[in-house]
């Protein structure tokens, strides 16, 4: 095979296994050195193949797609600096343990630092972010060669889906020609099985990954550990794992512990989830009479780092208990350094078999007292006459959506304000967010691969400044499979740095921090034809309602103001505060608290 007909059959041999091995979803951002695997890709009616200007975006939609489904999309780039555009995605799939292929393009090697156009060192180009990286040999018309190049697409797959779930990066230097070249001779090679494939369809390479099990030890240890009056389950942000939510609530249910549940947990919305689920964590643990009552003896932890500040703070006061962390990923999930055990497994198959080793071990006024601040958390925010606040707007969509919903919530407060007023809920609600690396870089486009893989009504919570920072993003509205309503608060800032000291220095506080931008957002949804309205925060709900019932993309602006839904998220978690204390405080005494001396 000449050199031409040779790169169009490796890359054809390339794709093709990645289709064997389960991938569907290809993000291409337009350039010339990718040609080949676009149009191997291209040909391939087994792939759904788009197209984004904007390479971060396509990254970011990618990663959207992998969240929402658990298996990798490819996001395929052109050499130079379009590779180190997708970086972002990258961080945030490395951090949240989402799948991604980035197939990056590259100069050939006799063009490698020569200072040839467009050529940039791109080997290990995403470092540590990557849990593996593969040079992809040049195109050589052999059947090692092939084999070798199947077998690179499986692993790439298996890797990316592993159990330690990531970003693969793969690097592939092209000569020309680039367009696609066929072959008239009768080459042996072209009808070999390393071109063309098994007969079978099946993957070159079966590879079986597995999920790591806890040793007998680890399992025996826990329960023993799990016999203790006042513990509880703290839930942090997961993939959504059905079999984990499952487990979590098994696990509560027959040791009588509460469950804090983060709104990124995958279990806080759902059936059973008023049983054992605490939502109002965040507002009443930041007062320290309410921590000193509710002192653990154990704490059992599954998923990342809660988003909760307040909770945060309480698991580091109390340090001196036991705290077992229980995850099969590889990220390391215990930045406070409270943990004493750390049990490397899969966190669902680990609770299942605690759960049936042990008997209830809870105190009645230990899981009661958990309760009542709960149910008192509810009724101090009902009773709230204040004006509405930012904090509402999370609280009405999270009550609002329909059964089965998906709602993206961006990092920054959006996400802090569903934690602390998104209540608990016998549907089911999806909620998913950038949180592994905490950035609201990508939340339109993330929102969009969510919502083509999901096919779910998609909702998409974001502020104004990440909302200004992805506009290209909304170029995947054109995308008839792929709507989202997006609820944008808008409030001319960064309204978070309003939660911090610095706000009390102006005028830079104004200027470096909060820098309000003016913009009227309106216009950037017009350039996209896409369908904008203004709404007050009382008629969100049919709002929103109207905007699902439509099937198509929308934006709907609340306009807020940052200083003053602060104060007014300060009042109401106040209120709560002296609710719940008063509340828990006949209690005190009955549960003798954990003394972090004893």
């Amino acid at each position: 095979m000449n050199s031409g007909v040779t790169t169009t059959s490796w890359v054809s041999a390339f794709c093709d296994e990645l289709a064997r091995c389960g991938v569907r979803e290809v993000v291409v951002a337009p350039g010339s050195r990718s040609t080949p695997l676009v149009m191997a890709f291209a040909g391939d009616d087994r792939f759904k193949c788009r197209v984004h200007l904007d390479e971060r975006s396509g990254a970011f939609f990618a990663l959207g797609v992998g969240k929402a489904t658990g298996c990798p999309a490819v996001i395929v780039t052109t050499s130079g600096t379009a590779t180190a555009n997708v970086f972002p995605a990258v961080i945030e799939a490395s951090g949240s343990e989402t799948p991604l292929l980035v197939l990056t393009a590259d100069r050939p090697h006799h063009l490698r630092a020569s200072d040839a156009n467009q050529a940039i060192d791109q080997i290990r180009l995403f470092g540590p972010f990557v849990r593996d990286f593969f040079e992809v040999a040049p195109p050589v018309a052999s059947e090692p060669a092939f084999s070798h190049l199947r077998g690179l697409a499986a692993r790439a797959v298996a890797t990316a889906s592993s159990d330690w779930k990531g970003p693969v990066h793969l690097n592939f230097p092209f000569d020309k020609p680039l367009e696609p070249t066929r072959g008239t001779d009768a080459s042996t090679m072209d009808a070999s099985m390393v071109v063309q494939g098994r007969p079978d369809e099946a993957p070159f390479v079966r590879i079986d990954s597995g999920r790591r099990e806890a040793s007998p030890e680890a399992i025996e240890s826990l329960v023993r550990a799990l016999d203790t009056p006042r513990g509880v389950i703290i839930a942090g942000p997961t993939r959504g794992c059905a079999r984990l939510r499952s487990a979590v609530l098994a696990l509560a249910d027959v040791t009588g512990f509460p469950v804090l549940a983060d709104p990124l947990s995958g279990v806080r919305y759902g059936p059973a989830s008023d049983a054992h689920v605490v939502a109002g964590y965040d507002l009443f643990l930041r007062d320290e009479d309410v921590r000193r009552i509710v002192s653990p003896s154990l704490i059992v932890r599954v998923g990342a780092s809660p988003t909760s500040v307040a909770l945060q703070k309480w698991m580091a006061q109390h340090n001196g208990v036991r705290h077992v962390v229980v995850d099969g990923g590889g990220r390391w999930k215990d930045h406070g350094a409270g943990a004493t055990d750390y049990i490397h497994a899969d966190a669902a198959d680990t609770l299942d078999a605690v759960a049936e080793l042990v008997d209830r071990s809870a105190e009645d006024t230990w899981s009661n007292s958990w309760r009542v601040a709960e149910a008192t958390t509810l009724a101090a925010q009902a009773a709230d006459q204040g004006p509405q606040h930012e904090g509402d707007i999370a609280g009405v969509l999270s009550a609002m959506l329909p059964e089965g919903a998906c709602l993206f919530v961006s990092s920054s407060m959006p996400v802090r304000d569903l934690d602390a007023f998104g209540h608990p809920r016998q549907q089911a609600l999806h909620v998913l967010g950038n949180r592994g690396a905490s950035g609201i870089d990508g939340v339109v486009s993330t929102a969009f691969g969510v919502a083509a893989a999901s096919e779910r009504p998609t909702v998409c919570l974001i502020g104004d400044v990440a909302f200004f920072h992805d506009q290209n993003g909304l170029l995947w509205s054109r995308e008839d499979d792929a709507p989202v309503v997006f609820v944008l608060v808008d409030n001319d800032g960064g309204g978070i740095f309003h939660m911090l000291p610095i706000a009390d220095h102006e005028p830079d506080f104004t200027r470096f921090f909060a820098t309000p931008h003016g913009l009227d957002f309106q216009h950037a949804a017009a350039m996209h034809n896409i369908p904008f309205r203004d709404c007050d925060i009382e008629a969100l709900d049919e709002a929103v309602g109207q905007a699902l019932d439509s099937a198509g993309s929308c934006v709907i602006r609340v306009r807020t103001e940052r200083a003053e839904s602060t104060k007014r998220r300060r009042d109401v978690a106040d209120a709560v505060q002296r609710a719940v204390r008063e509340a828990l405080g006949s209690a005190q005494q009955t549960l003798n608290p954990i003394r972090l001396d004893e």
